[in-house]
């Protein structure tokens, strides 16, 4: 008998993020007493978009209640709105959406920005072999973890075989000048949700750099890009949650400043069938949620598009040939390997490792957010 579907509590909390690439990251404060520099004013956006939460703090000495401050969050919120209505598999009317029903081999146009992420989500494809594809959204679908309604028993063997046939970024072809992107077979359809998050985060920096402001924190459902020195005049501190769904600690602090940083795990959007835990990271090769024993993988890039991607190839991958992986393709990443129930060993890349804080001892993060 299959047991009741297990929603985490992120999940009942309505934030889950566009494709599930969850290990929450927050700003924590520097030192266990009081700053070691008197606290500066600043800015803090917070709300729902793309499916999750979004929070984005502004270091200023402008009043809250001028005109600059209504213009940096119309700047926020527009930047927002512009992806959902690019990028959205929710929307029917958005333009990721109007390619999925465009059941033709004929070249379909798209805007620059929409056509950045397939070109940026290409390469990774090419490099990581097809661990990240963007055409696995009908197996994300089929497993529950999209806009399609979830069954309690997952599908069949034959219905993987034939959605798998749908599968494999080698299917789309992107002409940059001529703008346009062709499917060579009608059926394909895409969810840009492992990538258009942190492409999120990257238009909201540059929404704010275009307004002169030059010390920001910018968190998209776990997706952050800093710049300059948070409120203690220090820089952004980002931690890394401990990969257990049933609450919340941290694993590893990251001072980060003028970087952006990733992390895609498999202990928040998940659910259960049979005893059985199936992740939202889907094996494009497989059909099937992932297996291994890697429980996040983290990503630190100068654009949080490039980490939001990379991430998800890493997860898809696995400890092993993900670490190769970010070996050969020299990225600053972090991996939270499972050993045993509630044992979990860390590998990290040299540089990465060169930003780490650790903890002395675990801390609770009270609640999702950046604090």
């Amino acid at each position: 008998m299959n047991k009741p579907i297990k929603w985490p509590a992120i999940f009942v909390a309505g934030l889950l993020a566009l494709a599930g690439v969850w290990a929450l990251t927050w700003a924590i404060r520097s030192g266990p007493g009081a700053p070691a520099h008197p606290l500066r004013p600043q800015w803090e956006f917070t709300g729902d978009a793309l499916g999750t939460t979004y929070s984005v703090k502004v270091v200023t000495d402008k009043p809250a209640d001028g005109s600059d401050y209504a213009t940096c969050q119309n700047a926020i919120v527009a930047a927002l709105n512009d992806v959902n209505d690019k990028m959205s598999t929710y929307r029917d009317n958005s333009e990721l959406s109007r390619f999925n029903q465009f059941q033709s081999t004929k070249p379909f146009h798209l805007s620059k920005e929409t056509l950045k992420v397939f070109e940026a989500a290409q390469h990774i494809s090419e490099l990581s072999g097809g661990a990240f594809d963007v055409t696995v959204g009908p197996l994300v679908n089929a497993w529950g973890f999209g806009p399609d309604k979830r069954t309690l028993t997952g599908p069949d063997e034959a219905t993987l075989q034939k959605l798998r046939k749908r599968v494999g970024y080698h299917y789309l072809t992107i002409n940059p000048k001529a703008g346009t992107i062709a499917k060579s077979r009608p059926d394909v359809y895409c969810d840009l949700s492992a990538i258009a998050k942190g492409y999120s985060v990257d238009k909201i920096a540059h929404a704010i750099d275009a307004l002169g402001f030059p010390n920001y924190m910018i968190e998209v459902g776990g997706e952050v890009r800093t710049k300059g020195l948070n409120a203690e005049s220090v820089p952004w501190r980002m931690a890394i949650e401990k990969p257990v769904s049933e609450d919340r600690e941290i694993e590893v602090v990251i001072p980060l400043s003028g970087l952006a940083m990733a992390t895609s795990g498999d202990y928040r959007n998940y659910y259960e069938i049979n005893g059985k835990r199936l992740s939202h990271e889907i094996n494009p090769k497989t059909g099937r949620p992932i297996e291994h024993n890697l429980a996040s993988a983290s990503v630190i890039n100068k654009d949080c598009m490039m980490a939001d991607g990379f991430a998800t190839a890493l997860m898809v991958l696995g400890p092993e040939a993900g670490y190769k992986f970010a070996i050969k393709n020299d990225l600053a990443a972090f991996f939270i390997i499972r050993k045993a129930k509630g044992v979990s060993v860390e590998k990290m890349k040299q540089e990465f490792k060169k930003l780490v804080q650790k903890k002395k001892a675990p801390e609770k993060s009270g609640q999702n957010g950046v604090k």
